[in-house]
């Protein structure tokens, strides 16, 4: 982000959840992942990962991230690129360097990652919040069905429960999550990200 609180380049580049992923569960580094696979997002709470086409639309969009977590905030720059056929995730960290790239597509999903990131840092976890925060309702839904999640969503707000109990939500500023601000809570795993995302590309 540069002086002024601007965005930078859409080519610098980061999904909203690389930050969620740093806190999430132990480090693997599958070359190639099926896109079935059912993905833990909190305790006992799993999401089967959907189709990238089924987000319904292509875009770009360039985002800034603050994740809050054990009174630690770490900040990231970055860029998503999606279309039918494939998601493209590149992440930098603030000093510039890429951190992570994923690439999604319906056979599957491969990672590459720098030696110097944190190894709690998992690419499946990156893409299930990616689907929490921008696939449609249905969507979400039925990949939450499996392992018994609920789903409460509005307009402007997503709550997902376990066993009655809320473990996640998201509240968006604005009807359209690619162009506002947004929180994102995992209460299950006791951190929060704050998302602001601009669409540069329809």
């Amino acid at each position: 982000m540069t002086k002024g609180g601007k965005f930078l380049s859409p080519r610098v580049l980061i999904a909203a959840v690389i930050a969620l992923a740093v806190v999430a569960c132990t480090a693997e580094r599958p070359a190639e992942t099926p896109p079935s696979k059912a993905i833990r997002i909190a305790p006992g709470l799993a999401l089967a990962l959907p189709k990238p086409s089924e987000l319904g639309r292509s875009l770009e969009a360039s985002q800034l991230v603050t994740a809050h977590y054990g009174g630690q905030t770490f900040a990231f720059e970055g860029h998503v690129s999606a279309t039918p056929e494939r998601v493209l995730l590149v992440g930098l960290d603030t000093m510039g360097r890429r951190a992570v790239t994923v690439e999604w597509t319906e056979q599957g999903f491969r990672a590459e990652r720098a030696p110097w990131l944190p190894e709690q840092l998992r690419p499946e976890n990156m893409l299930a919040d990616m689907v929490i925060l921008y696939w449609p309702e249905a969507i979400l839904r039925r990949a939450l069905g499996p392992s018994g999640g609920g789903l409460a969503a509005g307009a402007r707000f997503r709550s997902i429960s376990a066993d009655g109990k809320e473990v996640i939500r998201a509240d968006y500023s604005a009807a359209d999550p690619w162009n506002g601000k947004l929180t994102f809570s995992n209460f299950a795993w006791d951190y929060e990200l704050d998302v602001q995302s601009v669409e540069t590309h329809r």
